[in-house]
């Protein structure tokens, strides 16, 4: 329902998901910022999830994520429920799949919203949300030549 107030961006966008995508290439925070980008947002939250070059003390090489084929439409689900429940302006998610190294870019996520206290509660919900019920899968390898699978991501 839209808003008939004089200043409808005190409210959530009519459809606030812009960009959620799962891929196999480098992210980009410029693609992900510029997504939310929303004249009527006061505060804008982005949360950046790199590749660290440790793990419960091991010495970590890289990685590889793996998703389920549901895993797209589980962080639209995702999605859609963090723009129900927060007063969302513009909202984007996107996940990176296949090998990475340290330091790559393996998740962005940010939200827009009229003020800055609930983009940063939306931004959390988003990535908490996604890091336990989308399908994606770590598989760690550390230096000692070890390696261990991480259930959802």
């Amino acid at each position: 329902m839209a808003p008939t107030h004089e200043h409808p961006g005190e409210y959530a966008a009519e459809d606030p998901i812009r960009l959620l995508d799962i891929r196999d290439t480098p992210l980009s925070l410029d693609e992900v910022f510029r997504a939310v980008g929303d004249d009527a947002a006061g505060g804008t939250a982005l949360f950046v999830g790199t590749v660290r070059d440790h793990d419960g003390g091991a010495d970590v090489d890289g990685l590889g994520y793996s998703g389920h084929p549901s895993a797209l439409a589980e962080l639209r689900r995702v999605a859609e429920k963090v723009a129900a429940d927060h007063p969302v302006r513009a909202l984007a998610a996107v996940h990176r799949v296949g090998d990475l190294s340290v330091g790559d870019l393996a998740v962005v996520v940010a939200v827009s919203c009229p003020h800055r206290a609930e983009a940063f509660a939306a931004c959390r919900k988003l990535i908490d949300d996604l890091k336990h019920e989308v399908p994606i899968w770590k598989h760690q390898r550390f230096s000692d030549g070890t390696e261990e699978w991480v259930g959802a991501c």
